[in-house]
């Protein structure tokens, strides 16, 4: 394997390069922590403030996550979001999901992705409150609902992250490895940062979450992946010399064998 650090600079129009996902070779949690790393403030996705896209808050170098990145979430549904906002501010998530005309399944999406915290609070909350939603018949769809608050503790850190990941497909949080990194470095596991003057020919370790792994029809067999962690990127030459050893089992067989 032959590894090259990578340093993302689309700091200049992050909002625009998320709306323009996919885009190829650069996921949308490696385009927000370039971003944030050059001192751009990404704010999270907000059912208060938030629009189908990315957006450039009102104050300069401010990047306004959209809707858009929701897992789960259509577009007909934000729309009706930005529609019923418009109108007037949301006074919670009853009150959004009855002007939004939301299902149940919208709320979900909306609460996985940590964007009710202007109106319920920590996510373990937003999840109550939206598996609590009921769709009414239509003579009671307008009638507010009104009942009593529930405090529920935040989730810890790690928790929160994989459910950002799940949701978002990224998160503002630590990254993943920074929790990691007590455990990996006594394995010698650099980061992307340890690795970025090293010079060529080095031997080093490394980890991350795969982001990206491709593997063109003209690349003659060599796989290019793409490693992320808390320092950046390192992007990952395999070349066709890996070989798959899956001959050497003979006949131990990978197969279940049925022996009623």
């Amino acid at each position: 394997m032959h590894l090259t650090i990578k340093v993302l600079h689309f700091t200049s129009e992050p909002a625009g390069l998320l709306n323009s996902q996919p885009m190829g070779f650069y996921s949308p949690s490696q385009l927000v922590q370039d971003a944030q790393r050059h001192g751009v403030e990404v704010l999270p996705p907000d059912v208060m403030h938030s629009m189908w896209d990315c957006t450039l808050a009102a104050q300069h170098g401010v990047v306004q996550l959209g809707l858009r990145l929701i897992a789960g979430l259509s577009r007909a549904a934000a729309h009706r979001i930005e529609q019923a906002r418009q109108a007037s501010p949301f006074i919670n998530v009853d009150d959004l999901a009855r002007r939004a005309d939301l299902t149940q399944s919208d709320v979900r999406a909306l609460a996985g992705a940590d964007a009710l915290m202007s109106l319920a609070g920590n996510r373990r909350q937003q999840v109550w409150a939206a598996s609590a939603l009921h769709r009414a018949p239509a003579l009671l769809r307008e009638a507010p609902v009104d009942e009593a608050w529930l405090a529920l503790p935040q989730a810890p850190e790690g928790e929160e992250i994989v459910f950002d990941y799940a949701a978002l497909g990224l998160t503002l949080r630590r990254h993943p490895l920074a929790l990691l990194r007590t455990r990996l470095t006594p394995q010698r596991l650099c980061t992307a940062l340890d690795m970025r003057d090293y010079p060529t020919g080095r031997l080093t370790r490394a980890c991350g979450i795969v982001t990206v792994r491709q593997q063109p029809g003209t690349a003659s067999g060599v796989v290019f992946v793409t490693l992320e962690d808390e320092t950046g990127t390192v992007n990952v030459i395999v070349w066709r010399h890996v070989r798959d050893l899956t001959p050497l089992l003979g006949r131990l067989g990978t197969s279940s064998r049925d022996f009623h």
